[in-house]
């Protein structure tokens, strides 16, 4: 039995909760940089608390430009367990409509500029992504929404996008009619992936800000739109992230779905061809199996 430590991803409207206690910001330095920012550490209803802010304090990093590398090897170092993604993104969906949040379960990657694994020449690993959220965490997620009186959606796909700029009118009807998108977004990608590299639990829940490009009532993407219902959704999305703590629990037995073990056997690469150096940035993320 290990302690839940939770970590929370997401914009700072998330982080101002009532009753985080030892709160600090702290510095983590790990081998693939910097992380976005400092990261937030707290105690919550007597469970372990981090929260980053994805896109540093400020909104200073494009979703191209985040560290993703970086953020989810910070966060293996403080000890997390279960890694909570937050976002904003558009919906394909009328039923899934601004203001609402929905439950993501599975991607489709379409990001091309970022570096998406923590392995490669010198110790090659394939960890299987075909289910890239954890159910558990997902429930956890969408009780603690349902209790918050949110307007909450279990299951979507996710379309991520390399942005920074949003979609045209033809590659909207694209991703809705033809791909089966629910939702679309330029951040959980390769977030996702690297936290199953790094054996960790992960949730996606998806905020709904608008209708992307496709819905003839709503026309192109208006930031200034966006702007007002993440705003509107922050209360929401505080009261989500304070009721988990007592939902999962201080002590946390093994994943059920296997997130904790997803470098059991990924690693093909023989021992004695392993490069130490890249073995030694892999301390905190392959430890367990290196």
């Amino acid at each position: 039995m290990t302690q839940t430590r939770i970590a929370v991803i997401g914009g700072s409207g998330i982080y101002d909760i009532d009753g985080l206690e030892h709160s600090e910001w702290v510095t983590v330095e790990t081998p693939w940089g910097d992380p976005s920012d400092q990261i937030l550490t707290g105690s919550l209803n007597g469970v372990d608390m981090a929260f980053l802010p994805r896109h540093g304090r400020g909104h200073v990093h494009s979703p191209t430009e985040v560290p993703y590398r970086a953020n989810i090897d910070a966060l293996k170092r403080l000890g997390v367990t279960d890694v909570i993604s937050v976002s904003a993104c558009g919906s394909f969906r009328e039923h899934m409509a601004p203001g609402d949040f929905v439950i993501v379960d599975q991607f489709i990657d379409r990001t091309f500029a970022r570096d998406k694994s923590f392995f490669g020449t010198g110790c090659v690993a394939h960890v299987s992504v075909a289910h890239p959220t954890c159910p558990r965490l997902s429930d956890a997620c969408e009780t603690a929404g349902m209790a918050a009186g949110i307007t909450i959606h279990r299951g979507g796909t996710y379309l991520a996008m390399e942005g920074p700029q949003f979609s045209t009118l033809a590659e909207s009807k694209m991703y809705r009619e033809h791909w089966g998108c629910d939702v679309i977004g330029m951040t959980n990608m390769p977030e996702a992936k690297l936290a199953r590299e790094a054996e960790l639990c992960y949730a996606s829940i998806a905020m709904v800000t608008d209708y992307d490009s496709w819905h003839p009532d709503h026309g192109e993407v208006d930031v200034t739109a966006i702007i007002a219902t993440l705003t509107g959704n922050a209360e929401k999305g505080r009261a989500l992230v304070k009721s988990l703590p007592t939902l999962l629990g201080a002590d946390r037995a093994p994943c059920p779905h296997g997130c904790d073990r997803a470098l059991e056997f990924a690693i093909l690469t023989a021992p004695e061809k392993r490069d130490p150096a890249l073995l030694a940035k892999l301390d905190a993320i392959a430890g367990r199996i290196i």
